[in-house]
């Protein structure tokens, strides 16, 4: 009877899958305790979306989550999903951050990392690989999954050879979209089994397609030895298959699962309430994807990806989207969409729906991609797309990125400190999202805690607007309510977002409010507001193309500039967009600060054009 290994990714690549990574530490602990004594090969608790949305949204520390999980969970293995020379964040860092991060994970609880590189480029996952191997980790080596004309089983067999002269221990094929039929997955695990008897495989699936029960089986009856199921609340749309079922169905066909059942839909019990909680992040339709067939959007990204359609205002044009996703990934190669190259080619698309023109505007990640400096791509990029993007600079393909990265570990440690970092840990987090940690960093040190999920329900029962609009000085405002805190002598705290920004204010009568609208009637306390930036109307006033984050600004008031120059980046959908001059002449007034909220309709930089 041949045994079939499971690894459980509920709390990493299930709540990643459908509810947008946003559920807190706390609501899983008592989950993850209950998956401890469930006999799992390992439990995949860390990595992936999991390490930037902790820091940027949830503002708790990963580190910190990482050490209460490895304390609930003291008898299984634990594993996080490492992007290989991306770690957990969306560019290359140096091979000393890169070792540093895998040291740290290791000290801190995983036991097993699973490290991929997002085009199949072995170069990228070489130092993870070895990092890991050094201190004494157990390493899966992805194959990266996708549809194209060049990806065969014969490539895959390739990388999997490439990784496997690394020193890999297991080979995992990941099926991140849904995209593994029962026929590929039967021929692919014969084929490794084949050529590499000596080495467990692992099949990584997912259900957006309701392919993922199918291959997983036909996988296991090619040889397959290790799969990945989620609990039956956290199971099926984009996920993953139900842990039950297939335990009931593997053990049918005679194959020995050493998984108690009963306590693993304990588990799944447990969560039915915490999902509920979250439900504002569950925005995914009911019913299979099967367009993912054709755009190939994975299941860790497409909730993620309607919420920020969603803050762009373009939540109804999804569907032209995910067509010009599909045109993007072959104009650049056909890599497989997972992250970063999910978010470079998602973003890229959107930008294309957006301004009407192809490629009109570029990220900073797609013109690196393109260059090259994400690694080598499978197939050419087309050269029209290349000359677009670049114009005459040459890529590099022929070099391992991060070869041209200097080390710059030691370089920001005094910076990160300054910043608020406590530990070896903070350094890194630093390292890796300098702007978010900062901001967390600032969090922790206040001693702030935010709101309970479920503060926004309770305002609605009570009658209290969530959701309005303020007039000051005949400008409007569009204010929402996340939550609240306790009252005090100087009013009643709120914690809400204006411009997309989470700020605290005290709700009480002002002056300076002229009206406020709502749809549950007129209110008679308002809040104080900063006056808007002044909108566009001359050639020089620069704008955003896109809603976002300002992270970096590169001119100051009286600087020449040119035109093409970068006045200045905002981050929006994971991505950076550096905005460039549109004239020649001369920084006149600059309206933004890095960490500000900018939307397309204000103007963010003033140019005083050159006279001709």
């Amino acid at each position: 009877m041949r045994e079939i290994l499971i690894t459980d990714v509920s709390l990493r690549d299930g709540i990643q899958s459908l509810l947008a990574t946003r559920v807190r530490t706390e609501d899983m602990l008592p989950i993850i305790e209950v998956l401890d004594k469930c006999g799992f090969w390992s439990l995949e608790v860390w990595g992936g979306a999991t390490f930037d949305v902790c820091l940027r949204y949830l503002k708790e520390d990963p580190w910190e989550r990482l050490r209460k999980f490895k304390e609930h969970a003291p008898n299984t293995k634990l594993e996080m999903l490492l992007r290989g020379q991306n770690v957990v964040g969306y560019r290359h860092y140096p091979d000393d951050v890169v070792s540093a991060f895998v040291e740290r994970a290791f000290d801190n609880g995983i036991e097993v990392f699973r490290i991929f590189d997002a085009l199949n480029d072995t170069r990228n996952m070489r130092k993870s690989i070895e990092t890991a191997k050094r201190v004494g980790a157990i390493v899966k080596g992805v194959l990266s999954y996708t549809i194209s004309p060049v990806h065969t089983v014969e490539y895959y067999v390739k990388i999997a050879r490439e990784l496997v002269d690394m020193g890999i221990d297991i080979i995992s094929i990941k099926d991140q979209a849904g995209l593994l039929s029962p026929k590929m997955a039967h021929d692919l695990v014969s084929a490794l089994k084949a050529e590499f008897p000596n080495y467990p495989v692992h099949l990584h699936t997912q259900t957006t397609a309701d392919l993922a029960e199918m291959a997983q089986l036909k996988g296991i009856e090619a040889g397959a030895d290790m799969i990945d199921t989620v609990f039956y609340s956290l199971s099926c749309q984009t996920s993953h298959p139900p842990g039950e079922t297939m335990i009931y169905v593997l053990r049918e066909f005679g194959y020995e699962v050493k998984v108690d059942e009963k306590l693993y839909q304990r588990a799944g019990d447990l969560f039915v309430s915490v999902r509920k909680k979250y439900k504002k992040f569950d925005v995914l339709p009911p019913y299979p994807d099967v367009g993912v067939l054709i755009h190939q959007v994975p299941g860790g990204m497409i909730s993620n990806f309607i919420s920020q359609l969603r803050e762009q205002g373009m939540e109804d044009r999804l569907p032209q989207v995910l067509e010009e996703v599909a045109r993007v990934r072959e104009d650049l190669g056909y890599p497989p969409l997972v992250t970063p190259t999910s978010q470079i080619v998602g973003s890229q698309a959107f930008l294309n729906v957006l301004h009407g023109e192809r490629y009109k505007v570029a990220t900073k990640e797609t013109k690196d991609y393109v260059k090259g400096l994400y690694g080598r791509p499978p197939a050419p990029i087309k050269e029209e797309v290349i000359k677009k993007i670049l114009g005459d600079e040459e890529p590099v393909y022929h070099i391992r990125p991060a070869d041209l990265l200097e080390p710059e570990l030691e370089k920001i440690r005094e910076e990160a400190f300054k910043a608020g970092a406590k530990s070896e840990e903070d350094v890194l987090s630093y390292a890796l999202f300098p702007l978010v940690a900062k901001e967390f960093f600032e969090f922790r040190e206040r001693g702030e805690k935010l709101p309970p999920e479920e503060e926004l329900l309770e305002e609605k029962k009570e009658n209290i607007p969530v959701e309005f609009i303020i007039t000051v000085h005949g400008e409007q405002y569009h204010v929402q309510i996340a939550g609240r805190g306790e009252p005090t002598a100087e009013g009643k705290p709120f914690f809400i977002r204006l411009d997309g920004k989470l700020e605290e204010v005290l709700l009480k009568p002002l002056k300076e409010v002229e009206s406020v609208s709502s749809p549950y009637g007129e209110i008679t306390a308002g809040m104080e507001v900063k006056p808007r930036r002044p909108k566009p109307v001359g050639v020089g006033d620069v704008a955003s193309p896109i809603s976002g984050k300002v992270v970096n600004i590169k001119v100051n008031v009286g600087q020449e500039v040119k035109e093409g120059d970068v006045l200045f980046v905002v981050e929006a959908m994971k991505m950076e967009n550096e905005v460039h001059s549109p004239v020649s002449g001369t920084v006149e007034e600059i309206f933004i600060s890095v960490g500000d909220v900018i939307n397309p309709d204000e103007v963010a930089v003033r140019i005083k054009p050159s006279r001709i």
